[in-house]
């Protein structure tokens, strides 16, 4: 009978580096990570909440500034983070809903030297496309219309997320007398001035975006 001593007994080599366990685990957690970060990106945000959003302006009568509100519109937003080329915007103001600070003025802006809230009282803005500049800085433009005028508008937008909620916040400039606002004896820019500046502050809850 022949015996085996333990100096001829062979083990298998060791495999070099990572086992093959390993491997399979770290392949699964990296797998998972890109699920995870593909369906954040995957996130549209499309859900206007109107009663958390603000639509206001400032502006300078007689060397005073004064500022006022819009309380009632509405916005349809479509703004993907990973796609913000495709992004779609649109805010419909109803103008008899102003807020100028006081009764007498908020009867006299509707009438016809003003809004002429009775023919046009829809303000509407409608994107034309927006542009990403770094971090949370974008520049949207589209078409202002009041009174039935038309003009193009660009302005600063910024973007911040706080879980699947996104908030948009901007400014920009118009000149009232290219929308015909103050007509008569109210186009004196020595009693108001022609620039006004609009505000907005959009809350907008995220879905799942479409394929």
């Amino acid at each position: 009978m022949h015996t085996r001593t333990l100096s001829t007994v062979r083990t298998a080599p060791r495999p070099a580096g990572r086992s093959a366990l390993t491997v399979l685990m770290q392949s699964a957690l990296l797998l998972g990570l890109l699920l995870i970060v593909g369906h954040v990106s995957a996130l549209e945000f499309n859900q206007v909440q109107t009663n958390e959003s603000t639509v206001t302006f400032g502006y300078r009568q007689m060397g005073v500034t004064l500022d006022g509100k819009f309380d009632k519109f509405t916005a349809r937003v479509a703004f993907d983070p990973a796609k913000p080329t495709l992004a779609r915007a649109n805010i419909d103001i109803d103008v008899t809903s102003i807020d100028a600070g006081s009764a007498d003025a908020n009867e006299e802006v509707v009438k016809k030297l003003w809004f002429n809230a009775a023919v046009f009282p829809v303000a509407s803005f409608a994107s034309a496309g927006i542009k990403a500049l770094g971090g949370n800085r974008y520049e949207a433009s589209g078409k202002l219309s009041i009174k039935g005028r038309t003009r193009d508008v660009t302005m600063p937008v910024t973007f911040r997320t706080v879980g699947t909620r996104g908030i948009f916040e901007g400014s920009f400039a118009i000149k009232r007398l290219d929308y015909g606002i103050g007509e008569g004896i109210w186009a004196d820019v020595g009693t108001v001035e022609d620039e006004i500046k609009i505000m907005f502050h959009v809350v907008v809850n995220a879905s799942p975006s479409k394929k």
